[in-house]
């Protein structure tokens, strides 16, 4: 029996999970169940389950990366189904994997806690660690427009394609937007939003700002090909740099990189810049319970210093700002469904990927896109989309104009 046999007996009840431990020995827990994954792992050797044990967060993955954890039955992404679906957020049941020793486990969190600093500087190297990787790497699984944020499926069978498009509709009609608004884009990416915003509606312009100097390039190529760089400019430039006034300001897919010592110098900066009679929309990866903390593997990998927000950690810290939250919508299963997208997408372009980086690259991808599309279904993550206004006279009071511009928005 390895160290990891109590956790895995008491946590996989629904579906199968046996594991081959690196003496040849093999566990099967659980029993198979319709709906839930029949999945075989392999370690290869004897100090991975002590390894897992001791700290779950970071050593699994590496576990994964390094193929020192095999998937012999189903893959990573059926591995993580089986453990997270037996106990799902809102059933209470929530997976308690954190770090054993109480003096590791502090050390962890003070880490945790540092990186969330996000000073300007550490900022933007915080940005290039993820978004500046190659631009070949994203055309393999993001949609043609860039769109590296939760879409919006008004029918799940639709397309990402369809959903992403339908995205910036729904954003665009709760901007409210009105012809000639000078609109801010905050964390603009590839700049397909900006792009969109100044398309769908006649004389509006845009700046967009972002920290990922590739992402710039990109975002600029793409004002000059769709003629309208005279009507939306990319800087590479913070947040807490702006001066200019606007009537608008959307971010998208940027919040989680913000951190929650300083949400109230954005809120209150936004506010600074913002029309009285401007409104705003927040669109961000945010946690359906209390404020917790990023995993250590995320951390570490793929977003360091990134954060994901509880509803009460945006909301308190905006009403400091005397800014108005006018509208509020959880897109629970949302970013699941773009998510499976993404790791079909780049599963299926395994050997490409492997090729711009090499196979642990792969598996370290796979993994991320894996762990988060199961945290979507099961976990605490879900996707706010929060509305702002300085005055409570800014929008019609009801929300009948939202539904009635989104319909004649252009996809």
């Amino acid at each position: 029996m390895s160290l990891l046999s109590p956790f895995l007996r008491r946590l996989v009840r629904r579906g199968e999970l046996a594991v081959t431990n690196a003496d040849g020995s093999v566990e099967r827990f659980g029993i198979p169940e319709a709906g839930f994954p029949t999945v075989a792992i392999r370690f290869t050797d004897r100090s991975v389950t002590g390894a897992i044990a001791r700290n779950p967060q970071l050593a699994a993955g590496e576990a994964f990366m390094d193929g020192r954890m095999v998937m012999e039955q189903g893959d990573i992404l059926a591995l993580l189904r089986v453990i997270l679906h037996n106990a799902p957020w809102e059933g209470g049941g929530a997976v308690e994997v954190d770090i054993g020793n109480p003096l590791m486990r502090l050390v962890d969190r003070s880490r945790a806690a540092l990186g969330r600093l996000n000073w300007e500087r550490r900022s933007k190297q915080n940005v290039a660690h993820h978004y500046d990787l190659s631009d070949d790497l994203y055309a393999l699984f993001l949609d043609a427009d860039r769109q590296y944020s939760c879409a919006y499926f008004t029918d799940p069978g639709n397309s990402l394609e369809q959903a992403q498009a339908d995205k910036k509709a729904h954003i665009a009609a709760k901007l409210n937007l009105q012809p000639g608004n000078r609109v801010l884009d905050i964390g603009c990416g590839w700049g397909g939003m900006a792009l969109y915003l100044a398309r769908a509606v006649e004389g509006v312009s845009v700046l967009g700002i972002t920290l990922s100097e590739e992402q710039l390039k990109v975002a600029r190529r793409r004002a000059e090909e769709q003629g309208l760089a005279d009507r939306v400019r990319f800087e590479l430039r913070d947040y807490r740099r702006v001066e200019e006034g606007f009537d608008r300001i959307v971010s998208v897919g940027m919040f989680e990189h913000v951190g929650p010592p300083n949400y109230l110098t954005f809120f209150r900066k936004c506010r600074e810049i913002l029309a009285d009679d401007g409104a705003m929309l927040i669109h961000t990866i945010g946690r359906l319970g209390t404020p917790g903390q990023t995993d250590p593997w995320t951390r570490k990998y793929i977003f360091p210093g990134g954060y994901c927000p509880s509803l009460s950690e945006i909301v308190s810290a905006s009403e400091k700002a005397h800014l108005i939250a006018t509208d509020a919508e959880n897109l629970r299963l949302h970013y699941a469904y773009t998510l499976q997208h993404w790791y079909d997408r780049a599963t299926a372009n395994r050997d490409a990927i492997v090729a711009l980086y090499d196979e642990r690259f792969f598996r370290m991808w796979q993994f991320y896109l894996a762990g988060s599309l199961v945290a979507f279904e099961a976990a605490e993550m879900c996707n706010y989309q929060i509305q702002y206004t300085r005055r409570r006279t800014a929008l019609p009071i009801t929300r009948d104009y939202m539904a009635q511009a989104e319909a004649r928005l252009p996809r």
